[in-house]
């Protein structure tokens, strides 16, 4: 019999579980309890229930672990990043970031990812299955557990497309922001997309409250196209009446990511033609220097071409921002990780 991952269950989910097993009310909330405030990882340790239901849980059910495989720690910015197996040969990334106002985690929502952005090592090695939501907050468990302490923010951009995985995305959003679980606000939560349009208007309709960030990374779809191949399916004017549609149903400002990358996407046409296309919307551009991935020719755009790329924005009445480079010592960046692990796998198998 196949059983429950019972850590990814709501609170009425598990009452319905309870009254199954003829437990009462009330055990729900102590099974809430010890999986989302507590984070125990056996059945064992719910003293408070009683033994017989341990056992009978112990059954049915199971609650999702990962193991630490590597850490490596930045030397120059404090950033650590994790390699995490969840079942055998099963491999996801996420990385601690510390900024002033606390601890960041951006996590992976899939096993490998299926869009093939060409800049990102993320669909390097395939896509192999959606995370559940259960295996997303273990990642924040495991690396809270790891440091000793409480991480505040969290950025769901590591390998894989949320929106891809939308039903236990949203599951996990309503998990981690409980105040009886992790308690993390709404608004310390972003939420990357590369831009699955029928997603952003159901998205819309939740109003949840966080940050919506957009990866565009190019002003038309000729270059957007040839380095997204999501573009292909939804283009870029087809991608920004979902944002503005967003923007009205929310109150939200969306965060634009722009990956810079020397002599594709960063030319002064370029940043005009950006300025003309987000021109009244309530929105930002954040500027990002391209991670260097083995497997692609892409280089960062020059200091030069950043400043005078966020000048043009501004110019145009466009709040700009340039993210600051952190991890570069420890190739903190999507997928590269999880690529040389499956590729050192790989190899093994083949001798």
């Amino acid at each position: 019999m196949k059983k429950t991952d019972i850590c990814s269950m709501t609170r009425a989910e598990l009452e319905a579980l309870v009254s199954a097993m003829g437990q009462p009310r009330f055990r729900a909330a102590q099974l809430f309890s010890w999986l989302q405030e507590k984070g125990v990882s056996s059945f064992s340790q719910m003293q408070n229930l009683p033994l017989s239901f341990r056992t009978e849980l112990a059954s049915t059910c199971y609650i999702p672990t990962c193991t630490m495989d590597t850490k490596l720690c930045s030397q120059t910015d404090g950033t650590v990043k994790y390699l995490l197996e969840f079942e055998p040969g099963e491999f996801a990334e996420c990385v601690v970031m510390r900024y002033k106002y606390g601890l960041s985690i951006c996590i992976s929502t899939q096993l490998g990812c299926k869009m093939g952005c060409s800049f990102c090592a993320s669909a390097i090695g395939g896509f192999k299955r959606n995370l559940t939501a259960s295996e997303m907050l273990a990642q924040i468990r495991t690396a809270q557990a790891d440091m000793g302490e409480r991480i505040s923010h969290i950025v769901l951009m590591g390998t894989g497309e949320p929106l891809d995985n939308y039903d236990n995305v949203l599951r996990f959003l309503r998990l981690v922001t409980d105040p009886d679980g992790l308690n993390i606000s709404m608004r310390h939560i972003s939420l990357s997309t590369c831009g699955v349009v029928p997603r952003i208007y159901d998205l819309a309709k939740e109003k949840l409250g966080l940050t919506l960030s957009i990866s565009l990374h190019a002003p038309n779809d000729e270059i957007r196209s040839k380095l997204m191949p999501v573009n292909r399916t939804w283009g870029i004017e087809e991608l920004l009446r979902a944002c503005k549609q967003y923007t009205l149903q929310t109150s939200r400002r969306i965060s634009f990511e722009y990956t810079m990358i020397d002599g594709v996407n960063d030319s002064d046409a370029c940043a005009l033609e950006l300025a003309g296309r987000l021109h009244g919307m309530l929105c930002h551009v954040n500027l990002i220097p391209v991670n260097s991935v083995r497997e692609t020719a892409y280089r960062k755009s020059r200091a030069q071409r950043l400043r005078r790329f966020s000048e043009i924005l501004e110019q145009h009445r466009i709040t700009v921002t340039v993210r600051r480079t952190l991890g570069e010592d420890i190739d903190a960046s999507c997928g590269q990780l999880r690529a040389k692990k499956l590729a050192a796998s790989e190899a093994i198998q083949t001798e």
